[in-house]
C-alpha cells in the first residue's frame, strides 16, 4: 500500500453481529483524519449519525459538503431513516455538520450538556460574550447516563472527558463511539493540550471505557496512519485494546502515561482549522449572522496560542 490509502475518502461496514448489535459505517474523511459514523439498528433500520464533517478548507476559508454527502448517500443507499444527529464533542480539527444534517433530514441535534461549560471557556478567549448559546443551538445537551432509543436498540451516553472537559462516548450494544480518547491501538491515545483538557482526566476515561465487555467493538474518532500502516482503520475490540495499545496496555502506569502524555502534547502543532472550527461548532455548526453587506465573518484571536 502506498500513503495515498490515507489521502482517499473510504467507507467501511461492521455488520451486526445478532441480537443487541447494531450495523455501523464508518466513513474516513482524509484532510483532518476524520472518522464518520452512521449507527443503525437492524430492525427499524433507525440511524444515529455521529461526528459528521462539514468541509472546510483553512486556506480560502470555504466550505463545501462532500463528506455530508456521502453520509447521506449511505443512509439512502441502505435504507436507513436518520433518528438522530450526535457530536461526541465540539471539535478543534474540522467543522461539525449538526445544523446542516438537522436541515436536510428533520432529525433534532445532540451533543453532551457540559458543552455550555466549554461554550463560556471559548466566549472568553473570542472576547464574544454573547456568541455562543448551547441552548439555542442543539436540541438535546445530553448527560452522563442518559439513554437516547435507535429503533429497538438503546444508545447510552458516557461522559468522557479529558480531550475536552465535556467530551461523551455513545454506547449503543456492542459498539462504542469513543471519539478523541483512544486511537487505534498502533497510535495509542489522543491529545490533551486544548482549553479544559486534562491529561489524568482522559487516563479514567480509558480506563472506564476499557471496562467494556472484550468484545466490544470501540469505534474511534481519528486516524492517521503509521510509519508502517498507510490503510485507515477506526475499530479495534476492548479486548485489543487491553492487549495491544500502545500507550494504555494492561501494566501500564498512570503516572508515567499522564507524564509522557503531557510532554507529547507539548510538541503538537495547533490544528490549522482550530480557530475557525470552534467558533462555529460551539454554535451547533451554524457560521455567524450575515452582516450588512450579506456576508458572514469570523472573530479570529490573535496571539493567544
Amino acid at each position: 500500500m502506498s500513503d495515498d490509502d490515507l489521502k482517499q475518502p473510504v467507507i467501511r461496514k461492521s455488520p451486526s453481529r445478532g441480537g443487541n448489535s447494531p450495523d455501523v459505517w464508518g466513513i474516513y474523511e482524509p484532510d483532518t483524519g476524520s472518522i464518520q459514523y452512521v449507527c443503525a439498528d437492524p430492525g427499524s433500520r433507525e440511524a444515529a449519525l455521529i461526528d459528521v464533517v462539514w468541509d472546510f478548507d483553512p486556506g480560502s476559508y470555504a466550505f463545501s459538503t462532500e463528506s455530508c454527502d456521502q453520509v447521506l448517500k449511505v443512509v439512502a443507499d441502505n435504507g436507513l431513516s436518520v433518528r438522530w444527529i450526535l457530536d461526541t464533542h465540539p471539535h478543534a480539527d474540522h467543522v461539525m455538520a449538526s445544523a446542516l444534517l438537522r436541515q436536510r433530514t428533520g432529525a433534532p441535534n445532540a451533543i453532551g450538556a457540559k458543552v455550555r461549560q466549554i461554550a463560556g471557556i471559548w466566549a472568553g478567549i473570542y472576547n464574544a460574550p454573547t456568541l455562543f448559546d448551547p441552548d439555542r443551538d442543539f436540541d438535546r445537551l445530553l448527560e452522563d447516563g442518559e439513554t437516547l432509543l435507535l429503533g429497538a436498540l438503546a444508545l447510552r451516553v458516557m461522559l468522557s472527558p479529558g480531550h475536552t472537559l465535556g467530551s461523551v462516548s455513545f454506547v449503543c450494544g456492542d459498539a462504542a463511539f469513543t471519539h478523541d480518547t483512544l486511537m487505534q491501538p498502533d497510535s495509542g491515545t489522543s491529545r490533551t493540550d486544548f482549553p479544559g483538557g486534562n491529561a489524568a482526566e482522559l487516563w479514567e476515561s480509558i480506563q472506564n471505557i476499557l471496562t467494556l465487555p472484550d468484545d466490544t467493538r470501540l469505534f474511534v474518532g481519528h486516524d492517521y496512519g503509521t510509519s508502517d500502516r498507510h490503510r485507515p482503520e477506526w475499530e479495534a475490540s476492548v479486548a485489543d485494546h487491553r492487549a495491544n495499545n500502545i500507550h494504555v496496555r494492561e501494566g501500564t502506569d498512570r503516572a508515567d502515561w499522564i507524564r509522557r502524555r503531557k510532554e507529547r502534547d507539548a510538541t503538537l502543532p495547533l490544528p490549522d482549522r482550530m480557530l475557525a472550527a470552534l467558533q462555529i461548532n460551539l454554535r451547533g455548526g451554524r457560521l455567524p449572522d450575515a452582516e450588512a453587506d450579506g456576508h458572514r465573518y469570523l472573530k479570529l484571536p490573535v496571539d493567544r496560542f
